[in-house]
């Protein structure tokens, strides 16, 4: 028992959440969501799966003086259970007590035989704002950026996924097809467009890349501006203060710095099946191609899944979107389906429940002809297994964080399975070498989350800062074709952390003006606020399916970080008419069961 006794009271002390708990306990159930929406790392010690259970608790009740699962502690602090978690939660206490306490002390000195004070190996958008905003206060800064080359050897250069193979390329293209729509209800306004209108993909191609050349540049002068040391090489751990680079060229060098920031991101996942890497794409080729994609297959059911199946078939293509389960895992589900429920009415097929087993090539082209791919998939449901010609096969099955090759175990850094890095507010274990972005575990792969969080931390080794990263209620979008934009929690999740009972969702259809003489459809746009009515009807969750629906989500996630209700949304004026104006008119509860369809404004 002391043994016993002495190892919780280690597990304790040495982790910043800990919850014990039992795998079929729904209060349980409810903690461990609750973090996970927070984007908070916890360690779970699963009593049920253990022999001395009984013994575990009774130790527990020593220590803590509860006995009762969950028992959760953060910084080594007891916090309690359940109720008590939620409790904080809902008045913010929470994310006060997740901070304090979690940085190891790591004032700025200059007075080391470093080469650098900080080296950052990545030069993507988080890496270069951590980059930029450290030199800023003075640090020595390098800056190390290295593209590896697809299998189909497609490069970039700098700025990372969002710049080059991301956000900025996808809006366009998303854009294009927009205005696809566009000229369609133009006829509508009255406008003459005569003849048939084509789209050119080389076109779009050409402007997109010439674009992100531009920034490219941009970004290599801000470096230079700021004194940052720009390296294009490869970057590898040697030990915890050493990092050599590897250029195009094969040569080698080695720098040392007093602190390390890992921000390499991370590159699509590749299925392992015959074909997949030889004749198959992902978005890190998509928007460089150079012919067109002709009559395309996309694997997977991800934001970059639905969105450039959406702009492909927007653009005029024959998409095909081959789905293994649901849609948009992680998101607010009603809305999800909604989503693909409209892509399915505007030339997204759909094949649901089906799994690829092999690609094959029938027909290389070339000199105007499209090659020829064969794909094989098996339906999970039937177990029947078909196969489809395509000209394309574009991957988007997930992606993972590129730090195979970082050599981190050198440094004493741990990586999980999956290869990100456990951190707490960016401070792995090691107390000098921190990750920021998509490299680490458990927190959302967002370029806006990225960049902020590099400049908090920069200030914070740097310039004095206090300020960390807030993970709850990051307003996001997924560029569908009809937009999809959302903050806080998707409504199952409300419904397991507060419980169904404490959730009221307001909601409405409606249908933008914009749409009316286009005669895009009735009711076709759908808003809702998730409610906690046992915390005044705070908003909890936000979600809209509109046109614009980022420009909108962005104004209002404002208000719920501080803490809105039902009743602030009621007393604000809406701008007439728009579509945003809709949640302060909001009334119908989906509890009610009346009718949302709305007729005219």
């Amino acid at each position: 028992m002391a043994d016993l006794k002495a190892t919780i009271e280690e597990q304790i002390k040495n982790s910043h959440v800990l919850i014990y708990s039992k795998s079929t306990c729904p209060f349980c159930i409810r903690v461990k969501k609750l973090f996970s929406v927070q984007y908070v790392s916890f360690t779970a010690v699963e009593l049920d799966t253990l022999d001395n259970a009984s013994q575990y608790q009774d130790n527990l009740e020593q220590i803590s003086g509860q006995r009762t699962v969950p028992n959760v502690f953060i910084n080594g602090k007891h916090i309690g259970g359940c109720d008590a978690v939620v409790r904080l939660y809902s008045t913010g206490e929470l994310a006060k007590l997740l901070v304090k306490g979690t940085q190891e002390k790591d004032p700025f000195n200059k007075d080391h035989t470093y080469d650098y004070d900080l080296i950052v190996i990545g030069g993507g958008s988080g890496g270069l704002a951590c980059s930029k905003e450290a030199a800023s206060q003075g640090a020595r800064v390098a800056c190390l950026d290295y593209v590896k080359p697809t299998p189909l050897d497609t490069q970039w250069g700098l700025g990372g996924t969002c710049v080059n193979v991301g956000c900025v390329p996808k809006k366009l293209m998303h854009q294009a097809a927009l205005l696809g729509h566009a000229i369609e209800d133009a006829k509508q306004y009255g406008w003459e467009v005569s003849g048939d209108v084509g789209h050119k993909w080389s076109t779009l191609v050409e402007a997109v890349q010439a674009h992100i050349g531009s920034l490219n540049w941009g970004y290599r002068v801000a470096l230079r501006d700021k004194n940052v040391k720009y390296i294009n090489g490869l970057g590898s751990f040697q030990d915890a203060h050493t990092i050599k680079h590897i250029n195009k060229r094969g040569k080698e060098a080695v720098i040392t710095a007093a602190r390390i920031v890992v921000a390499v991101g991370g590159r699509p996942r590749y299925p392992d099946i015959p074909g997949a890497r030889e004749y198959c794409i992902t978005s890190d080729d998509l928007f460089s191609m150079p012919t067109s994609p002709g009559k395309t297959l996309v694997i997977g059911a991800s934001y970059v899944a639905l969105e450039c199946a959406g702009f492909l078939a927007g653009i005029g293509f024959d998409v095909t979107c081959m789905v293994r389960s649901i849609l948009l895992r992680g998101f607010d589900q009603q809305m999800a389906e909604m989503a693909g429920e409209w892509m399915a009415e505007h030339k997204v097929k759909f094949q649901r429940k089906c799994v690829p087993t092999k690609v094959e090539l029938i027909e290389k082209g070339g000199d105007g002809k499209p090659q020829r791919l064969r794909v094989e998939y098996k339906n999970n449901e039937t177990g029947q297994v078909s196969s489809e010609e395509f000209n394309t096969v574009m991957l988007a099955v997930g992606r993972d964080p590129d730090t195979k090759l970082l050599g981190l175990d050198k440094a004493g850094v741990e990586l999980s399975k999956s290869g990100h890095i456990s951190a707490v507010y960016e401070q792995t274990k090691v107390p000098h070498i921190y990750a920021i972005g998509d490299v680490l575990q458990s927190k959302q792969e967002l370029t806006p989350v990225a960049i902020q969080a590099g400049k908090l931390l920069a200030k914070r080794l740097f310039g004095g800062g206090s300020s960390y990263t807030d993970h709850v209620n990051v307003a996001t979008t997924v560029f569908t074709p009809l937009e999809f934009g959302t903050i806080g929690l998707a409504e199952e999740d409300a419904e397991t952390i507060f419980g169904k009972q404490n959730i009221e969702v307001y909601h409405s259809y409606f249908t933008p003006l914009e749409f009316t003489v286009a005669k895009r459809g009735d009711n076709s746009c759908y808003g809702k606020l998730i409610c906690n009515k046992a915390d005044n009807e705070r908003v909890v969750g936000f979600h809209v399916l509109s046109p614009n629906s980022g420009e909108i989500t962005q104004g209002y996630d404002i208000a719920i970080r501080m803490g809105a209700t039902k009743d602030d949304f009621d007393a604000t004026i809406g701008i007439h008419p728009t579509c945003s104006e809709n949640f302060t008119t909001l009334y119908v509860t989906k509890s009610s069961g009346a009718d949302v369809k709305t007729a005219g404004c």
